[in-house]
Order: structure tokens, then sequence, then C-alpha cells
């Protein structure tokens, strides 16, 4: 009975280290899950053009990280001569030197070059012209659910850029990081639209891709913490100041429980003249990543599902001091 033990034993020993061998060389060697790049052809109508705008300037906020911008003004509005040439990311903490993309189709520097189906891969897959993972800052796990039409919506827009001719650094990630962000990328496959007429479905759709679930729901251990959905607390530092997101679940005391409808959609739309006219100066106790100069745009419909989505969310106590 004991050598029986002791054979099982070592046999499962044994499996364990070339499972352990094994999945250390897919990390160092290995590509990242993907499929082919779709050969679909997203075709510029003037709806979908405009369909893609409204994504990738207002909901999605695009621009917030592929271009430089002016944060000594509330809000850090897109310098606009730049919009779509990339740069490297500010923020404290990350593992390395993260490098957003030139988006503008210059062939040389940007995405002039790349197909549609390339780009859409690297927008809801997470894997660029070469099959390399990108780091998930970009936030495709989220852009994974991203419909068909709208990402090829975006893609239509983005052609319609002007192209800027400026070739950005490589990401340099660090070790352990720089493998293990290829487990991250995974094939969308097809995505249908999503249901307008279910407005809770819908405002979960918009949340989703236009990132109210990646800043508002804080980390632990490097995942979202799923008990904490949308309770806020992330913390996002930048040089010479930083912000923590909102609670923004129903809970009253630290969310927005207390919110109507209507005023959840004025709360939106009050930074309008800011982004009409020119955001005021502003010092490191109003600093915000929150993209109120953008998401003033969206459409009566979009902030209602947005508003209708949140009141279904389990209510969070997390009372969060948004500066220090």
């Amino acid at each position: 009975m004991l050598r029986r033990w002791l054979r099982w034993s070592l046999r499962g020993l044994m499996a364990a280290v070339t499972g352990a061998i094994l999945f250390i060389l897919y990390l160092t060697y290995g590509r990242p899950k993907m499929a082919a790049p779709s050969a679909v052809r997203a075709h510029a109508t003037p709806e979908r053009i405009a369909r893609g705008e409204h994504l990738v300037e207002t909901i999605c906020d695009c621009m917030g990280c592929h271009a430089p911008r002016d944060f000594t003004r509330f809000g850090g509005p897109v310098i606009p001569e730049t919009k779509g040439e990339g740069g490297v990311m500010p923020m404290a903490g990350l593992p390395g030197t993260i490098v957003a993309a030139n988006i503008t189709p210059d062939p040389e520097t940007g995405i002039g070059a790349w197909t549609d189906g390339e780009i859409m891969r690297a927008i809801r897959e997470g894997v660029d012209k070469n099959g390399r993972a990108l780091f998930p800052l970009m936030p495709y796990t989220d852009y994974r659910y991203m419909s068909d039409e709208d990402v090829e919506s975006i893609v239509a827009y983005l052609r319609t850029l002007r192209p800027i001719k400026k070739r950005q650094p490589e990401t340099k990630i660090n070790f352990p990081a720089n493998l293990l962000i290829k487990l991250a990328p995974a094939p969308a496959g097809h995505v249908a639209a999503a249901d307008r007429s279910d407005k809770h479905a819908y405002g979960k759709y918009l949340a989703t891709i236009g990132g109210c679930l990646e800043c508002h729901t804080p980390l632990q251990k490097g995942g979202r913490d799923t008990t904490k959905l949308l309770a806020g607390g992330r913390l996002f530092q930048f040089p010479g100041a930083s912000v923590r997101s909102a609670n923004i679940t129903p809970e009253n005391d630290t969310g927005i429980g207390v919110f109507t409808e209507e005023f959840f959609i004025h709360k939106i739309r009050s930074y309008a003249p800011y982004a009409e006219k020119e955001s005021p100066k502003t010092g490191p106790e109003s600093f915000t990543l929150m993209p109120w100069l953008n998401f003033w745009r969206m459409t009566d419909e979009e902030l209602s599902a947005i508003y209708a989505y949140l009141r279904t969310v389990p209510p969070v106590y997390n009372a969060v001091p948004i500066h220090d």
C-alpha cells in the first residue's frame, strides 16, 4: 500500500512539475490566444463615421490615452492638434513604460498600413498587427463585448483622422508582467448589437465599453474586486496629483443611491460649458480623470440607460476620499 501511494504521489508530482515547465515555456515562447484578423471591411458610410466619432470622442474616450493632455486645466483636455498621436502613459505604478500607440492613419508611424481586421482585433482582442499581446491598460477585455457594428464604426472614423507622423517608443514591460499579459487576449468572435429596447442591458453595454467598470471598481491582486463592483476607490497617480474613483453604486450614504435620473443626467451635463469654451486652470485638489468633458455629449437615451443599469448593481458602503 505504501509503495503504491509513493508511486502515485511521484507521478502526481512529476505531472505537476511537467505542467509548470510547459506553462513557463508557453509564457516565455508562446503567443497569446488569437484569431486571424477578420477580412471584413469597415465601409465608411456617413452614419458609420458619425457613430465611430461618438464612440471614440465621447463614450470610449479613446483620445484620453491616445493624445497628450493639458492637465493644468480641469479634466485634462486633449491638445487638439495631437489627436491620436499617442504617447507614454504618465500613470505611476505601471510595470514598465507603457505607450499608447499612434492611431492616426499615418502609414509609417500610425495604423495607416493596418487592415481593418487588424485594427478591430487590436481593439477587441488585445493583439497587435504582429500578433503581440497589448498591455491591458488598453481595455480590450471590456471592448471584447463591443458589437461588430460599433467596432467597425470606430475603424471607419479612425481612418478620417489627420495623419500624424510621430513614431512612439516601444512599450517595455517588466518581468513577470511581460509574460503574464499573454494570458489576457482572447478572440471576441461575433458580437451582436446591444438591444436598445432593453434599457438595463443597453446601460450595462455602455457602462462596460465606456470604462465605468474599469475605473470605478477597485483592484485586488491585479484584478477587479468583484465584491466591490463600481464601489470606487481605485487610485490613479500622476506626476503631482492623484485621484480615487467615486462610489457609483446605489448606496445612499457613500454612493449615488439618492441621485434621481434627472439629477444624474444634470450632473453629467453640467460640465458642457467647460468643454464648449475652455476648462479653467486647476490644481491637484481638483484633479480628475473622469471624462466630464466628453460624457456630456451622450444622448439622453444613453445616460438614462446607464443610470438604469447602475440602479441594479448591489449597493456597497464604501466611503472614498477622492483626494488625499
